[in-house]
């Protein structure tokens, strides 16, 4: 009945190690879509401690479950996790996790329904700034003008996804740029960023306490636009596309000293500007294969003692 506690004790240590080697490191800037693979594997190995702690768990307190989880497993194998030998703690833990798991889920919903709502909201709003003029079939184009003096760009996902840009932000943006900003906006779509920035949401929202949860949000939010502005500069390059960034973003006052919610842009021209040295590939694939295996380590934990049963 020690794999369990063993478990929750790897998740803990992996909440608490993953995040500060990550923040330690110095290539998530260069590579960040190794960094975002390397976060997500981070969580998922602290998810997987608490769902596997949790069969276990269940396992060990009710004797219907322990039947379902080792239906095919031999008599040596059950004996090896010594489930019949449970402290009083294995429901109260079992039913802990498992209201942990449904309260993500359910959060993980509230989010995504949170988003349908905003974007038919914008779809709304585009359709009554931007109406359809005779003879226009719905969705013909993948650009929208809406007549602003702000100059703004944003990527309107869906079934018809699009780019909307304010007549500011053209008269800004020469045609290059704006290409540029297509691809960093087509970057995010194309690699569903937004599930990414829905579970660490969720998982944050729901999880207020957990710090780990709350540093995959904010990376997830940092590091997916790296990903996309590089996306964009590889086909358009670094100059044009921090110049779109500048000329989108100077009127918002985040070059200036104050801080505003966009804060990250001046980092992202600069890092535009200066572009730090990719990782050599092999250097690239090794650190994919070590961030893969960390997830694996709590499947190999609770295989443990089934294993050694096994000779």
């Amino acid at each position: 009945m020690m794999v369990p506690v063993a478990l929750l004790l790897l998740g803990a240590l992996t909440a608490v190690l993953g995040p500060r080697l990550l923040a330690r490191a110095d290539w998530p800037d260069r590579e960040p879509v190794v960094a975002l693979w390397a976060w997500q594997c981070v969580v998922a190995a602290v998810l997987l401690c608490c769902a596997l702690s949790m069969t276990l768990s269940a396992a060990a307190a009710w004797a219907p479950v322990r039947g379902q989880v080792f239906a095919r497993a031999p008599r040596a194998v059950v004996d090896a996790y010594a489930l019949g030998t449970a402290s009083p703690w294995a429901a109260t833990t079992a039913v802990l996790l498992a209201c942990a798991g449904l309260w993500s889920a359910a959060m993980l919903v509230r989010e995504v329904v949170r988003s349908g709502a905003r974007r038919r909201a914008q779809r709304a709003e585009l359709l009554v700034r931007a109406p359809l003029l005779p003879g226009e079939e719905p969705g013909a184009g993948r650009l929208v003008v809406l007549e602003d003096r702000r100059p703004d760009a944003w990527w309107l996902a869906g079934a018809t996804p699009r780019l909307v840009v304010t007549t500011a932000a053209l008269n800004r943006l020469k045609e290059r740029q704006l290409d540029a900003l297509l691809a960093h906006e087509k970057g995010h779509a194309q690699a569903r960023h937004d599930w990414l920035l829905h579970c660490s949401a969720a998982l944050a929202d729901g999880f207020p306490q957990v710090p780990v949860f709350a540093a995959f949000r904010d990376e997830m939010h940092r590091l997916v636009e790296l990903a996309a502005d590089d996306t964009a500069s590889r086909r358009f390059g670094r100059l044009t596309t921090a110049l779109a960034l500048v000329e989108l973003n100077e009127e918002r006052g985040v070059f200036g000293p104050s801080p505003t919610p966009e804060a990250h842009v001046p980092q992202r021209v600069d890092r535009l500007l200066t572009p730090p040295d990719r990782l050599p590939a092999l250097h690239r694939l090794r650190l994919t294969a070590v961030a893969a295996l960390v997830p694996a380590l709590p499947v190999l934990l609770t295989l443990v003692p089934g294993l050694r049963a096994l000779g």
